[in-house]
Order: structure tokens, then C-alpha cells, then sequence
């Protein structure tokens, strides 16, 4: 019997050396102690009668001496030793050589890290019982030699059941069952860590929902795998490479050209097509009428004559086309094409050609097809194959045939079956032909998402596979605008495959009003207190049961901590799985701690994938997981999309209809329902709501309800985040807000258990203790890119977003504070050394659900666009504050005149207040931003732009970087409660530039509905601020919240009867800063007014002083530190000074002491408005000044602005090298274009004399090893070509003019990586990246040529640096960040 049931330190039947086999009582075999009894044992069997002792002899009668007899003694023991040993070695060899003939007969040498080599194992081929329930019971221990078919399947405490295999992976088994039910005790094993199984290993889970004739197993119904308290689960297929990034971009169509289809009726003659070799690009569509027209025929003549060399032509016969055809048409087609048919050809005969210019007979393919009866019997078809300069396969194929009575002639251009992915990670051998892979999208659109078959590839690289088909979409493989935005490529297949056996259509309760396909796959269930569990590489497919909840494809339930922390010697792990096409979730972790999941792929499934369920799972690491494609489910009001939110209403209160923007439309690829995880290096690469949202539960829920009354989850510090990306989701890439509902319908709240609530505020602090100090969540390394919405939405607080590149979203990054005053307590909330991309150089494909198309990019050329052509796409939107956004880099915000497109910008249609903390410091725009900042324009999607947080939007430029204005703030340009008369007006941006302290009055009335406050300021006093208030207009109470400039006077007017009570809180006054204001009410009004400090930690109140009164304004002003008050009843204004006393902390909002108030209750019999303007001024008009005068404009560059990277990578270990070159034509130099340069690394090499210019840098260090020009090309440059670059070199090169030899040098730049010599006749400029040294060159080598209007303008590529692959020699100890915090995370060394 195997001594140890787990893939523990040692193998799975070998007990450890010197070990104590006493088992505890309740030993369950993994864990350190017992956790449960052991279950009630067996009576044992009644020992065996042992046989008496032999009796003493007598004394012998025969005559021996004693010497004899000791002889005798000897010798007879001497032989009954002897036949022991033979019979011991007998007995050794016998099983010796049992175990030889067995491990000889299946062709494996015995590996003590096999379980299928445990010699305890009974081979086991039980066949096909589909109707058998089969039980393995308690020291049956079993070895699967062969496929078989079970009703089911139950392994009891002591039973075992083992996949076989075998050294060639050959041993191919399946199993067919209805369940597999694993008690504790029982194991079941395919494969193991140290000896991966081979072969392919197939379980079927079969059976209907509907099938009433098999009852369901309590706990997991039909069509599982369980694993009981106790059980074991080992699954370990052979290890791959799970995903990876492309490394070079794969256009639609598989050319870049986009490929060519062309087909018609009745298109008589001679049609032709001209294809460019070098591109694939089809020069040239003709039809030649060789049957009517002999000029036809001279001018296809004329044509082929002047064709140079190499070009590629395609012929093919529409109807007819020899009645006409010339003799010396026919020659030229010999003599250029190499034909062999053109002589010979007849009336209505279906011809096709393909071949090259000059390249003879052996160049052309040809095909002809006899007419008879209005039919060819088939095409006459003719394909060729030939490959771009750039390395790109392509076929050419040309058809003509009569078709029930048509003529049908047609060309195609094209890729399929030839499309090659560069990948970043040696993905050969283990991804083999007859694999399924998947590539995400790298646009706007999830669906973007392509599957294909591997194809045998004899010429592929390690690091290369090629493809079935061709894509229909673009898909991104390398670094655009410094933004990593290559396309994860994610291998489905895996030898170990479980999957659920699937009905053809959607079928009884498993939610066919919303499916028409079936949604009751297999699932894996798995219980707490399991002995051993760990899945790697395996398969899981059509898993996941949609209509019942609980049924996931991998569910870990209820486990508690599964870690070293939970008794586990092995920390329970799933990695390199493979889930996809599911039909509720990926991977659910429930209840459960300490799990890691790695290297999993979670690819098109119905509801989250990678989810967090009832708010209490803590410690789990995601490392290196792939979700792709997550569409909506039904389970939960966060799965749901618009039209399932508002149909499924069995859990509302009766009558009540769910809104779907506030409690649905959540579904994400990482539901994370506890900060405490940890998210290193995953990708969210396409969901319909959201790639990775942090939600938040004030109390366990589901399952959970009740084990953790309170979670503290807002205040519980964030775990690990590092290195994630995010792209393709419709929502949001990054989202962290929000909670869900913890209490059931009801009549007071009808919306249902567990939807979005918008109660939850992410607070962070040590122990998750509000009275201990705030920890700020570092989310460090995010990439995100090609969100519809948003790059990422964030409320909360503290709250650090570092090393983070955004590109290509709607909004690229919102903060939002964990509240308002009097809740949010003042937050920090900050932005560093991050990247804001607004319209990259990745335009996306037309298709796939992207709704919009349109102009856009530096480039102005179409693209794919976010939520609607005329949406003014911002990079950093400033929603409410303080947010504090330094040293980061904006590029590529262009607007047009469909839409504002700007860096900088703020909420649209907001109604919440904002703070002039709104710190900007540091920043560096590139010459790419058209519109820094802009504060909106009434019209589309601004409306009126007139609501409180509208008109109140401001940010400080605190080192000038944005305005070139040090310490300024940046506000509307009709917001005149922040001017001066030195402002700067800034007509384009909608705003104004000012200098001056800011700060806000935060005004709560009671008893006051519905009233507009207008707040004029002395210095302006007819261009009054409006504000409507916060508050819904029916509201009780009401409140505003004005930024107002310090050291200035302002009175405040209302719509109608003066507010009663009215509480006038200082929110970011720093000590000694002071406004003076005069407040609206009746003549008749008599006053309490009182001072206090209010200390929210504790809801209590300080320093609660009453104000005084003084007869006159003036005698105020001379005692502005006193308390006191001035009613001028004239005028109906009550004067007094709101001054801060008190310091401030950090951000608080209020100072050290608490909250400065002043509260003001009223008393009045009148009802009449109060609105004192007419009678205040001009009475109280002041002069307009500036306390703070306005600095002088800085117009040199900001020195040190902007991120220290240039590249933002999803590798961040990997250099890149930013290069850019612009070749410069003699046509640009025409239309006064004078600028040819070559840049590293934002160090420009400017080249001015016509000619080649070329620059080589060290491929391992990344320094410039020389700069070298050419006028022409002459011997001097053809040696330097052929010897003057070094090895190991990334070779830059470009153009001035049209230099002699242009055409000519190209036969020298194959040395440089390039598939062929290109064919650069007529070209005017060439911009080439390329590689001097190796055998393989890199997959960023490329060669652009431009001719006429065709410029090739500035071109930008970043090329990695010191990889192995170029012969770099590896650092010594390279240090990967992830993989330490992998450590940190597990506790794994």
C-alpha cells in the first residue's frame, strides 16, 4: 500500500527515508494535522492459528558421538540457511523480473515520480458499462490502461484511480461518465508535477438537465466532478507555454495591403491584374476585349512590354478571347509569361495564368478548361505562391469556367494558410499542429477576437507558428506611442481535456429565452478540507451550467485557507489551464484563501471569469492569467447586460423594474470582491463591461452570509497590483468602486440581493482600522488601452497609479474621491511617470461591433473611434479631487471638427463639487497635443454645461509645465469668482489662466428646497456664479460647494425665500485665509450665529463660540479676527468673515482640529425672494485686483517634464529602444517640407545634404555606434554596407531626395534582415529598420519605400533591446520584479 496519497516532497509510493509511517488518527494525507475522524474501520480478520512449538527431542538411541552430532546440527542448518537465501533470491528475482516484463511491455523505464508506475497499481480496462455505477472501493487501487464508459464513477476513502501513459504519448484513454464523485480518501490521478502525463487523456461529462430518470447528487447535482472533504484531485498535463504576445502585427486579411477577391459574370477577354511583389498590393486591374477588339489586344501588348522584371501577372478568360487576340499578344505572353497554352488556346475555352515578369516557363502556373455545352466541367485554375519583402507569405490565384451556361472569371490575392504569428516566447515544441489558439483583440471590440488552427510549419522559428485561414481583423504585436499594445495569443488545447458532452440547441429551464445554444455544461466542485488538489495544463471546455447557481467550470467552495497557513505541505495551485467556451465563469474562488491560480487562460464564457464570490477571500495571487471575451450572464445583477437586467425580475420586490446603469452592467473578466489579493501581471483582454473591477461588500455574503458579520473591505489595504494590462472592455479597463446589495427585496429597497450599490468608498487603512494611519494602494504598471469608456475609473482613497501607460480610451484615467465633505475625510489621490496616449498610430479594424469609423490620430485617418465619432476623448479627467497628477507625458490629443479631443479635461455634465487642489506638476505635452485642456462648450455631450461641478471645474498648475504660468490655477473663462485683471484668457481651452489662493465654502441649507444660490463677487459684481445645488430639487436639504479666491468679498443671493438655518463649512482654507461675505435675508430677520469645530471621527463638537454684532461694515473690517457680524438692513446683506484658525494636515479637507464652521439660523416672518443685487451694488463695488500678481511666462522648455520611460511595456524588464525616422522626398521638399532626421531615444540626428543616411546602434546596450551618410551609392557605400556595421547592430537608415542607386542598394539590404531584395524602381525614399548579425532575423525588421503622393512621413518604431536572440550575452542576475512579488505574495522561495 502507497504510504503518502499527494504530490508532496516525495513520490506518490515511495515512503520518505527514515520516516515515521504511524499515521495521527484523522491523517488526511497533505495536510500537517488531522482534520477530521477517520472513518469507523473494518473488524479486523481473526489472526491465523500458529502451529505448536516443536517438542523437546529424547536422547538419541543410535550410537553418534558428540562431534558427529554437532557436524550433523551444522550441516542441517547450514543447508536450511542455504535454501532460505535461494529461495529469498528466487522469490526477489521473480518480482524483479515481473517488474521489468511490465515496465519493458509499456515501454517506459519505472519513475518513482509517475503514479502510474506505483507496482501497487492493478491494471484496470473495465470497458463500456454506460449504465454501471462504478464504485472503487478501499484498497482498490487502480491503473486506467483503456477508454472506458460508466454511468458514473465514485473512488471511496482508500481507492485510487490512475491514468495510464506512456513514454511516446501514445496511450490515448477516454473516459465517458455521468459524474465522478471523490470521497474522502479517494483519489484520482492522471499525470504528476515531476512526471507530466503524455498522452491524451479525455473525460467526458455527459447527461441532460432534464434527465428526471438519474437522480441529482446533493451539493452538485449532474454532470461534475467533486471533490469531498478528504479527497485528492491531481491533474497535470504536459507542460506549455500558456500564452503569450505577438511580436509582430498580423494585418486583416493577413497582407497589409488588405488582400484581394475579385469575381464576375460576362466579363469577356482577356482580364488581368498586376500585383506588386515586395507588398502584395494589386497595381493594377484591366480587362482586355481580345475577342472583339484587336487594339484590345495591342494595348494588352504595350503593356506587358513595359512591365519591368519581376512584377507578378494574373490572367484569366471571361467568356472569350481569342477571335481577336494578335499573334504578337500571344508572343509577348510566351516571352514575358512563359505560357505554354496562349497558342493554342480556342473559342470560349476557360484560361487562367499566373506568373512573374521575366521569370520564364518555371514562373508561371497555368490552367485551361475545354468548353462544351456551356460548361468547363470545373475551373481552369492557376496558383502561385510568393512571399514580401518583409517575409509575408501570399498566393495568387487566377480562375476562368463555364457554369451552367455563365461565364465566371476572378482573381484572388491572399494569405490564408500561410499567415505566420511571431510570438514572445519559445512556443515550440509543445504548441503543435492541430492546436487551437486564440488571438485577442486589440481594438475597441472584444469580438475582435480570433480563433485558429496551428498548421505544420516546417521553417518556423521556435518563437513561430502558423496559422489556418487568415484573420478578418488587425491584431497589434508591437509597442505603438510608447503603449505595449501587442495581442496575447493564448494556446486552448491541452492533452489533458475535460469537457462537458453538449446538446446541439438550447433545451429545457437552462435559460433558452436568453441562449439558443445549450448552457449546461460539466463543472468541478471542489470542498473544503480536500486533502490534495492541483490542476496544470489542463483542458476544460463547455463547462459551467448557466441556469443553476454554484455549477462553474472550477469552483474551489468553501475551502478556508489552502496555503501553508491551512495545513497544506503543497499550497493548493491551479496553473496553465485552459478554460473556454463556458457557460458560467472560468475559475470561482469562494470562500477561500491562499489559492494561486497562474499561467490559467479564461477564454469566451457567460458572467465574470476569474471571480471572487461572497467578499470574504483573502490572499489568493493571480499571476500571469489570461481573460479574453466575457460576455454577460444571468446569475447575478452584475453579470447581466441591459436587456437580461431588466427581464429577470423573480428576486425584485413585485412591480419594480431594475435600472441597469446602477445596479447591473458589471461584468468583468477579475471580479475581485476583497482588496487583499494579489493581481501580478494578468491580462483583461476584452469583457462586456469591465477587465478588472475591485468591488466591494460591507458583509459576507451568499454562502458566506453571517461568517463575517462586517468585512472592513473598504478599509482593508490593497494587496499585490503589478504589471496588469487591460484593454478591449466596453466599460472600463480598470474599475474600482462600488459595492453590492447585502439584504434581500424589500418594499423599503426592491432591488435584488447582491446588485451594485453605490455605497462602498475603497479607504485603506493599516488593519483595516479607521483610527490607525491611511496605506495607500499602489497600483504599479497598469497598461490599458482600447477601453470604450475608460482607461480605468478609480473612487477612493489613498490611492497611487505608477509606471502606468493609457491609450487609445475614451477617458484614458478618472479619479474620484471615497466621498464629499462632510463623509470623505480628504484623500490622496495620485498619478506619476505615466504615459497618456489619446488617438495612437493603432487605427483598428472596421468591424467586429465597432460601431464607429472615422477621421482622427496625428494622422487624420480613419480609424476605430470610442462611444460615437463626435465623443471628446480626454487622457486625465479631473472629476472631483484633490488628485495630484506629476511627471507624466501626454501625446497624441488632436482635436477635429466633429470633436474636442483633449490631455486634460474634466466630468462631463458634472454636478459634484471639485477643488482647486487639483495639483498639476511636472508634465511634458508632446508636439502631438492640439488641446492641453478645455472646459467644455455647450452642445453635445456638455448640454448646457452649466451644472454645479461645470462651472466650479479648476486645477492648479503648480510649476507652470501646462500654461508656462508657475503656480497658477486654470478655471472657466466665465467663472469670474476666480479672476483678476491679469488673467489670461485662453479662448481655445474655454478657460482662463489666474494667479491667487483658492479655496472652497461648503454652504448646507435646511428647510430650503429647490433654491438657486448666486454668488456675486464685490470686484464683479454682474457676473454672478449660479448654482443649483447638489441635492435633487425636492430635497430637504440642499448643498453648494464654491470655489472662491482668498482675501476677497462676495455676497450670496437665492431664487427665493432665505434658507432658515445655514452651515458655512472652510473646506481646504489653509490658517489665516479669509473671505468676507455678505449673506441675503429680510430687513426684519434677527440672527443666532455660532462657530464650532466638528470633529467627524467622533460626530462631536469644539470650540462652539457665538458671534457678536458691530454697527457698521466698516467697523468689521477693522476686527476681522474677532467674531463678529454686521446686518445691514438697508440693504438686507449679513456681513461676516469666514476665517481659518487652524492649520491643515496633508490633504485633509479640514484643519489638524477639525471641521471650521459657522452656522447661521435665521428668524423671519417675510416669504418674500431674497435677492439683494439690485439694492448691494453698486454700494458694495470694489475695484478689481490681484492679491497674488500673475508671474511672467515661461517660455522655455520644461526641463525634467514627463515620464522618465519612453516605452510602457507589459515586460517591463525588457529595454526598448524608441527610434523614429523621416526620410524626406524631393516632392515633400517641393511643398517646402525641409526636416530628414533619424532619433534615438528623443535624441535627434538630423541629416540636411541629399542621399542615404545611416545610423547603427549596439543591440545589446542600446548606444549609437555610428552615424554615416552617403550621397549615391558608390563603391565606398556598398563595402561599408558589406562591412562597415558591426555584428549585432540595429541598422537605421533614410533617404533625402531621390539618391543615385537608390534602386540599387536594395540587393545590399538583405544582409540586414529583409525576406528578399525589394524591387525600389521608381521609388523616392526608404525608411528600413534592420539587423546586422544572426541567422534569424528579428520580427521587427522592415523596410518602407514611398512614391508619390504615397510620402512616408515620420515613421516611429520601438525595438527591444539585449535579448538573447541577437546574441547579448544575459545579464548575470536579472532580477524580475513580478517574480519576486510572486514570491512575496505565496511565501514561496
Amino acid at each position: 500500500m502507497p504510504t503518502n496519497d499527494g504530490p508532496g516532497r516525495f513520490p506518490v509510493f515511495v515512503p520518505p527515508p527514515h520516516g515515521n509511517h504511524q499515521r495521527s488518527p484523522g491523517y488526511v494525507p497533505g495536510r500537517v494535522a488531522p482534520v477530521r475522524s477517520p472513518p469507523p474501520a473494518k473488524a479486523p480478520p481473526p489472526p491465523p492459528i500458529k502451529p505448536h512449538g516443536p517438542q523437546l527431542e529424547r536422547q538419541a538411541t543410535f550410537s553418534v558421538t558428540e562431534e558427529n552430532q554437532r557436524r550433523e546440527r551444522a550441516k542441517s542448518l547450514q543447508q536450511r540457511k542455504n535454501t532460505f537465501i535461494c529461495f529469498g533470491v528466487s522469490i526477489g528475482a521473480f518480482f524483479l523480473t515481473l517488474i521489468l516484463v511490465l515496465s519493458l511491455t509499456s515501454g517506459d523505464v519505472l519513475d518513482e515520480n509517475c503514479p502510474d508506475h506505483n507496482p501497487s497499481l492493478s491494471s484496470w480496462n473495465p470497458g463500456h458499462q454506460p449504465e454501471k455505477a462504478v464504485v472503487v472501493r478501499s484498497r482498490h487501487l487502480f491503473r486506467l490502461d483503456s477508454s472506458a464508459t460508466f454511468h458514473s464513477l465514485t473512488i471511496q476513502s482508500g481507492g485510487r484511480v490512475v491514468f495510464a501513459d506512456n513514454s511516446d504519448g501514445s496511450k490515448n484513454i477516454t473516459l465517458r461518465t455521468r459524474h465522478i464523485l471523490i470521497e474522502a480518501g479517494g483519489a484520482l490521478h492522471i499525470g504528476a508535477p515531476k512526471c507530466r502525463y503524455r498522452s491524451h487523456a479525455t473525460i467526458a461529462l455527459v447527461g441532460r438537465s432534464d434527465d428526471k430518470a438519474v437522480p441529482e447528487v446533493p451539493g452538485l447535482g449532474r454532470k461534475f466532478i467533486g471533490v469531498m472533504s478528504g479527497g485528492t484531485l491531481e491533474l497535470h498535463g504536459a507542460e506549455t507555454v500558456s500564452w503569450s504576445l505577438l511580436t509582430r502585427s498580423v494585418p486583416a486579411s493577413g497582407l497589409v495591403t488588405g488582400g484581394y477577391a475579385f469575381q464576375r459574370n460576362f466579363s469577356r477577354g482577356i482580364n488581368l491584374r498586376v500585383v506588386d511583389q515586395d507588398t502584395a498590393a494589386v497595381l493594377l486591374t484591366e480587362r482586355y476585349d481580345t475577342h472583339e477588339s484587336s487594339n484590345d489586344s495591342r494595348r494588352l501588348t504595350q503593356l506587358l512590354r513595359s512591365l519591368p522584371a519581376g512584377r507578378i501577372v494574373t490572367l484569366a478568360v471571361g467568356d472569350s478571347a481569342v477571335k481577336s487576340l494578335l499573334d504578337e499578344t500571344k508572343k509577348a505572353i510566351e516571352e514575358k509569361l512563359g505560357s505554354s497554352f496562349v497558342y493554342d488556346l480556342k473559342y470560349r475555352q476557360a484560361w487562367a495564368l499566373v506568373s512573374v515578369v521575366g521569370g520564364g516557363n518555371a514562373s508561371c502556373s497555368e490552367d485551361v478548361r475545354e468548353h462544351e455545352n456551356h460548361d468547363t466541367g470545373g475551373r481552369a485554375l492557376a496558383r502561385r505562391n510568393y512571399t514580401t519583402v518583409d517575409g509575408v507569405g501570399f498566393s495568387v490565384t487566377a480562375y476562368s469556367e463555364w457554369k451552367n451556361g455563365f461565364p465566371i472569371s476572378g482573381f484572388q490575392v491572399d494569405a490564408a494558410d500561410q499567415v505566420v504569428l511571431n510570438l514572445q516566447d519559445e512556443v515550440q515544441p509543445s504548441w503543435k499542429p492541430g492546436d487551437r489558439v486564440v488571438v485577442a483583440s486589440t481594438d475597441y471590440s472584444m469580438h475582435q477576437a480570433e480563433e485558429f488552427t496551428l498548421l505544420p510549419c516546417p521553417h518556423c522559428t521556435c518563437r513561430q507558428v502558423r496559422i489556418q485561414g487568415k484573420p478578418q481583423y488587425n491584431h497589434v504585436g508591437e509597442i505603438l506611442d510608447g503603449v505595449d499594445m501587442r495581442a496575447e495569443v493564448a494556446l486552448l488545447s491541452r492533452n489533458i481535456l475535460i469537457y462537458g458532452e453538449m446538446e446541439n440547441s438550447c433545451y429545457g429551464n437552462n435559460k433558452c429565452q436568453f441562449y439558443n445554444h445549450d448552457t449546461f455544461g460539466g463543472h468541478i466542485k471542489i470542498f473544503g478540507n480536500f486533502s490534495s488538489v492541483h490542476l496544470s495544463h489542463t483542458e476544460l471546455k463547455n463547462m459551467g451550467q448557466q441556469a443553476v447557481n454554484g455549477h462553474y467550470p472550477l469552483h474551489f467552495h468553501m475551502c478556508g485557507d489552502v496555503d501553508q497557513k491551512g495545513g497544506y505541505w503543497e499550497p493548493t495551485s491551479v496553473d496553465g489551464l485552459s478554460i473556454h467556451h463556458s457557460f458560467s465563469r472560468c475559475l470561482t474562488i469562494h470562500a477561500t484563501n491562499g489559492l494561486l491560480v497562474k499561467n490559467t487562460v479564461g477564454y469566451d464564457t457567460l458572467g465574470h471569469c476569474f471571480f471572487l464570490e461572497d467578499g470574504i477571500e483573502q490572499r489568493n495571487t493571480l499571476y500571469h492569467n489570461l481573460g479574453l471575451l466575457t460576455r454577460p450572464g444571468t446569475l447575478l445583477p452584475t453579470d447581466r447586460n441591459d436587456t437580461l437586467c431588466t427581464s429577470i425580475k423573480d428576486k425584485v420586490y413585485p412591480g419594480y423594474t431594475p435600472s441597469p446603469s446602477t445596479e447591473c452592467k458589471a461584468v468583468s473578466t477579475f471580479w475581485i470582491a476583497n482588496p487583499n489579493n494579489n493581481l501580478i501581471s494578468n491580462a483583461a483582454a476584452g469583457s462586456q463591461d469591465a477587465g478588472i473591477w475591485f468591488v466591494f461588500h460591507s458583509s459576507s455574503t451568499g454562502d458566506s452570509h453571517g461568517l463575517v458579520p462586517e468585512t472592513k473591505a473598504e478599509l482593508t489595504p490593497l494587496g499585490i497590483f503589478y504589471n496588469n494590462r487591460v484593454h478591449s472592455n466596453f466599460k472600463a479597463g480598470l474599475f474600482i468602486d462600488k459595492g453590492v446589495k447585502t439584504t434581500n427585496a424589500s418594499a423599503a429597497d426592491p432591488r435584488e440581493y447582491l446588485c451594485l450599490d453605490n455605497s462602498a468608498r475603497f479607504r485603506p487603512h493599516q488593519n483595516a482600522d479607521p483610527s490607525l494611519p491611511r496605506v495607500a494602494a499602489v497600483l504599479d504598471t497598469l497598461i490599458s488601452f482600447k477601453n470604450n469608456d475608460l482607461g480605468a475609473w478609480i473612487r477612493g482613497g489613498d490611492i497611487i497609479i505608477e509606471n502606468s501607460g493609457f491609450a487609445d480610451n475614451g477617458v484614458g484615467l478618472s479619479f474620484a474621491s471615497d466621498g464629499s465633505y462632510p463623509k470623505d475625510e480628504g484623500s490622496s489621490q495620485e498619478v506619476t511617470q505615466s504615459l497618456f496616449v489619446g488617438e495612437s498610430r493603432n487605427r483598428g479594424t472596421n468591424g467586429g461591433q465597432n460601431k464607429y469609423w472615422g477621421p482622427g490620430g496625428a494622422d487624420a485617418k480613419m480609424r476605430t473611434l470610442p462611444r460615437n465619432r463626435t465623443f471628446p476623448i480626454r487622457g486625465f479627467q479631473i472629476y472631483d479631487g484633490p488628485v495630484r497628477l506629476t511627471e507624466s507625458t501626454f501625446r497624441g490629443y488632436i482635436p477635429t471638427p466633429e470633436r474636442y479631443t483633449t490631455a486634460v479635461g474634466f466630468s462631463l455634465k458634472n454636478t459634484w463639487q471639485l477643488t482647486p487642489r487639483n495639483n498639476l506638476s511636472s508634465l511634458n505635452f508632446h508636439s502631438t497635443v492640439g488641446l492641453r485642456t478645455f472646459f467644455g462648450r455647450p452642445g453635445q455631450w456638455f448640454e448646457e454645461n452649466d451644472l454645479d461641478g461645470d462651472k466650479n471645474s479648476i486645477f492648479h498648475d503648480v510649476d507652470g509645465s501646462v500654461t508656462g504660468y508657475t503656480d497658477t490655477y486654470v478655471g472657466r473663462a466665465d467663472n469670474y469668482l476666480i479672476q483678476h485683471p491679469g488673467c489670461v484668457n485662453m479662448s481655445q481651452w474655454s478657460g482662463v489662466i489666474c494667479s491667487g489662493r483658492y479655496s472652497q465654502v461648503y454652504i448646507q441649507t435646511q428647510g430650503a428646497p429647490g433654491l438657486s444660490l448666486s454668488i456675486n463677487r464685490d470686484e464683479y459684481p454682474y457676473a454672478p456664479l449660479v448654482l443649483r445645488g447638489i441635492n435633487s430639487q425636492g430635497a430637504p436639504s440642499q448643498q453648494y460647494q464654491p470655489i472662491l479666491m482668498m482675501s476677497k468679498s462676495y455676497t450670496l443671493h437665492w431664487s427665493g425665500p432665505a434658507p432658515r438655518e445655514m452651515v458655512l463649512s472652510l473646506i481646504n482654507f489653509d490658517k489665516d485665509d479669509w473671505v468676507l461675505v455678505g449673506l441675503c435675508y429680510p430687513s426684519d430677520t434677527t440672527f443666532q450665529i455660532m462657530a464650532d469645530i466638528y470633529d467627524r471621527q467622533s460626530n462631536t463638537f469644539d470650540d462652539i463660540t457665538d458671534y457678536g454684532t458691530v454697527s457698521s461694515l466698516a467697523e468689521l473690517e477693522k476686527r476681522p479676527m474677532e467674531r463678529k457680524y454686521y446686518f445691514d438692513k438697508s440693504v438686507g446683506l449679513l456681513w461676516l468673515y469666514l476665517r481659518a484658525r487652524h492649520g491643515r494636515d496633508g490633504h485633509s479637507y479640514c484643519s489638524f482640529k477639525g471641521c471650521e464652521r459657522v452656522k447661521v439660523m435665521a428668524t423671519t416672518s417675510s416669504k418674500q425672494t431674497c435677492n439683494c443685487t439690485a439694492k448691494a451694488y453698486p454700494k458694495y463695488s470694489k475695484t478689481p485686483s490681484a492679491v497674488v500678481p500673475m508671474p511672467p511666462l515661461n517660455k522655455e522648455p520644461c526641463k525634467g517634464c514627463g515620464a522618465k520611460q519612453l516605452v510602457f511595456s507589459s515586460e517591463p524588464w525588457t529595454s526598448y529602444l524608441q527610434t523614429q525616422i523621416k526620410s524626406l522626398s524631393s516632392k515633400e521638399q517641393k511643398r517646402g517640407d525641409e526636416s530628414s532626421f533619424i532619433t534615438v531615444n528623443e535624441v535627434p540626428m538630423p541629416f540636411s545634404q541629399s542621399g542615404f543616411f545611416l545610423v547603427s546602434v549596439d543591440a545589446c546596450s542600446g548606444k549609437v555606434t555610428k552615424k554615416t551618410s552617403f550621397a549615391k551609392l558608390d563603391a565606398k557605400m556598398e563595402q561599408f554596407l558589406k562591412t562597415g556595421i558591426p555584428k549585432r547592430s540595429i541598422v537605421l537608415m533614410a533617404t533625402r531626395g531621390q539618391p543615385e542607386g537608390l534602386a540599387a542598394v536594395a540587393s545590399y539590404l538583405v544582409s540586414f534582415g529583409l525576406a528578399k531584395a525589394a524591387d525600389l524602381q521608381g521609388k523616392e525614399s526608404l525608411a528600413l529598420w534592420g539587423f546586422q548579425g544572426g541567422s534569424s532575423p528579428p520580427p521587427w525588421v522592415s523596410l518602407q519605400a514611398g512614391q508619390g503622393d504615397e510620402v512616408l512621413g515620420l515613421q516611429e518604431r520601438y525595438l527591444p533591446l539585449a535579448l538573447e536572440a541577437y546574441g547579448c550575452t544575459p545579464p548575470a542576475a536579472q532580477k524580475r520584479k513580478d517574480l519576486e512579488l510572486l514570491k512575496k505574495a505565496t511565501g514561496l522561495q
